[in-house]
């Protein structure tokens, strides 16, 4: 993209992202063990050493250090070295082949001396997984530990057990890495045994040969590769496993080679396209002017130059906002303070003249948004119909007036068809105009949100065309009113059950019963007498007997003490009846339930102080 993108490498990183991460150092340690002083040989293993070997060297690894037949000592000193040279390196990578023993779910390698004459010596004559893991566990992007180990243990039936209870697996036991970024590779899983083979390298081996260099190969897959082959020369009898985790990116061991470009011959208008792109997406004042400074004539300048009278036209309506608010402020303070008037007046006007500047500010400011919008969109049309093509208007002359031009499709047509199709997936409701608009600028962003696109919202292109075409049911969901609620394609109105409401969350609820208003029973009521007994009593001695509702004599009785209340005048109000009539209770007095009632026998008897 020639001098546009010199001006702004840091700024291709930020918007384009970075391409995966090609490996830097690489190193490599290759251990193989099959001369064996206390165990019968093994024939491959220094074999498979030498061919990884010879596959990691050119491969282009930076290191490889291969040492075969090593005691326990030697091993050890050899791991720190090989630690060393991983400190400042990418990916580091461990093959060992020979024998591996499982102890109490932990896995240990055999150096070729390990006698091995009880089950703790593996805790000093071996070498545990733990102990490789610490060597390649520097490397900055992959630590790869390989192990063709998982062969038949000739140690583990002639080992002593110094406690009953201790397992000795056979093969080795599934590993669970701690360190991110590392991945284990078996040549069989977990608790099986693998094959030597019948040729001079294991099958293993020779899968991990043909596959785990492949240039630009995820490492991921390399082994996904490698188990389909020893799957199949083992007649699925052995199945190697990865332990680990990595991230989302690819990471090969080995990067693709850069290839020289061809010597084509170069398109001009594309690169011109492509540098105004990439303005495009910065979209500032000085991305336009790099730009110009590089194209000065042709359809992308006359472009550029109304990106920047866009952005100037912006930058005046800004300033011009500000300067009203100071204006309009200068007329508030003047008008609080009580200035004179002809201040008063001037700092009017001046506001006036301000508010009036910011009028047409914003006006201007439409008009060359409204003028960039339309070439960009005729810019996207013609780029849809003829992508390799150059614009008809490449040469013309600076000062084109771009929006003008015919292009090939219609703007409207294109706006249209892509309003049609936003409403058919359910995220347009209005109507289909062919005006692109703040309202069907929302529904593509809501198209955008729920298909998971990334699609440029500001104009209708030919991509969102077909990024909504390619959609064959709703992509936004439907939103109902309140009252109503979504049913396929179409609101339906809810309607709720006989003593059921719909609520403000559109759901049905049961209505609740009004409460009743309580009344207080009558007998809590008091009298006008003011007399506080219950409302038995008070009848008993109304009744001078008790017997006030038993035949002619409590009705008599009844009528008497009324004629007595009225007769009462300042007494206290309460009535004494006997056999023979009722009186108002004397002055000073009162009456007191007895008990009991009934003719010749008094309820109540009349007390006097």
């Amino acid at each position: 993209m020639r001098n546009l993108l010199r001006l702004c490498p840091l700024l291709l990183v930020l918007l384009f992202g970075a391409e995966p991460a090609l490996a830097g150092k690489r190193v490599a340690l290759v251990l193989a063990n099959s001369a064996y002083q206390n165990a019968p040989s093994l024939a491959n293993p220094v074999n498979d050493g030498a061919v990884m070997a010879k596959t990691l060297k050119e491969a282009g690894f930076d290191v490889v250090e291969s040492r075969h037949d090593l005691s326990a000592l030697d091993t050890r000193r050899v791991l720190r070295d090989f630690a060393d040279a991983t400190r400042d390196a990418d990916i580091a990578v461990v093959y060992y082949a020979g024998h591996g023993i499982e102890v109490e779910g932990s896995n240990y390698l055999i150096p070729v001396d390990a006698k091995l004459e009880r089950d703790t010596d593996v805790y000093d004559e071996a070498l545990s997984l733990d102990r490789v893991l610490v060597a390649v566990e520097p490397a900055k992007q992959l630590r790869l530990v390989i192990l063709d180990a998982c062969r038949d243990n000739p140690f583990g039936k002639t080992m002593k057990r110094t406690v009953a209870s201790r397992g000795i697996g056979r093969g080795l036991a599934q590993v669970e890495p701690t360190s991110p970024n590392t991945l284990i590779a078996y040549s069989a899983k977990a608790g099986f045994t693998a094959q030597d083979g019948d040729g001079a390298n294991s099958p293993f081996t020779v899968a991990l040969s043909r596959h785990l260099t492949t240039p630009g190969l995820d490492v991921r897959r390399a082994f996904g590769f490698v188990r389909d082959d020893v799957l199949k020369s083992t007649n699925n009898k052995q199945e190697p496993f990865v332990y680990g985790s990595l991230g989302g990116e690819d990471v090969p061991l080995v990067p693709v080679k850069a290839t020289p470009a061809a010597a084509a011959v170069t398109n001009p208008q594309a690169d011109m396209r492509r540098d105004y792109e990439l303005a495009l997406q910065v979209g500032n004042k000085a991305a336009w002017e790099a730009f110009l400074a590089q194209h000065a004539d042709g359809f992308y300048a006359s472009l550029a130059r109304l990106q920047l009278e866009k952005i100037a036209a912006e930058q005046a309506h800004a300033a011009a906002i500000e300067k009203a608010k100071q204006a309009e402020a200068e007329r508030d303070r003047l008008a609080a303070v009580g200035a004179q008037k002809e201040a008063q007046a001037k700092a009017a006007a001046d506001a006036k003249v301000a508010e009036q500047a910011q009028l047409a500010a914003q006006k201007a400011k439409e008009q060359a948004q409204q003028q960039a919008a339309a070439a960009e969109q005729q810019r996207v049309n013609l780029a849809g119909a003829a992508p390799n093509a150059a614009p008809a208007s490449a040469a013309a002359p600076t000062g084109t007036n771009v929006a003008a031009l015919t292009p090939a499709t219609a703007p409207a047509d294109l706006t249209r068809s892509v309003q049609t199709e936003l409403g058919r997936v359910g995220c347009f409701s209005g109507q289909a105009d062919g005006n692109w608009t703040t309202t069907s600028q929302r529904s593509l962003s809501q198209f955008n949100r729920y298909a998971g696109t990334k699609l440029d919202v500001k104009v209708a292109s030919a991509d969102a065309l077909d990024a909504v075409k390619s959609k064959s049911s709703r992509v936004c969901p439907l939103v109902c009113e309140h009252g109503f609620k979504a049913d396929g394609d179409k609101c339906t109105k809810i309607v709720c059950g006989d003593g059921y409401a719909l609520n403000d969350d559109n759901e049905c609820e049961k209505k609740r019963a009004a409460k009743r208003a309580v009344s207080k029973p009558a007998t809590s009521r008091r009298d006008d007498s003011g007399d506080d007994r219950p409302a038995r009593k008070r009848s008993q001695e109304g009744s001078a007997g008790g017997y006030g509702g038993i035949g002619g004599y409590g009705r008599a009785a009844a009528g008497t003490a009324a004629g007595a209340r009225r007769a009462s005048g300042g007494s206290s109000g309460q009535i004494y009846c006997d056999n023979t009539t009722c009186r108002p209770v004397n002055r000073g007095c009162h009456l007191e339930y007895r008990g009991g009632g009934g003719p010749g026998n008094a309820a109540n008897a009349e007390v006097c102080n």
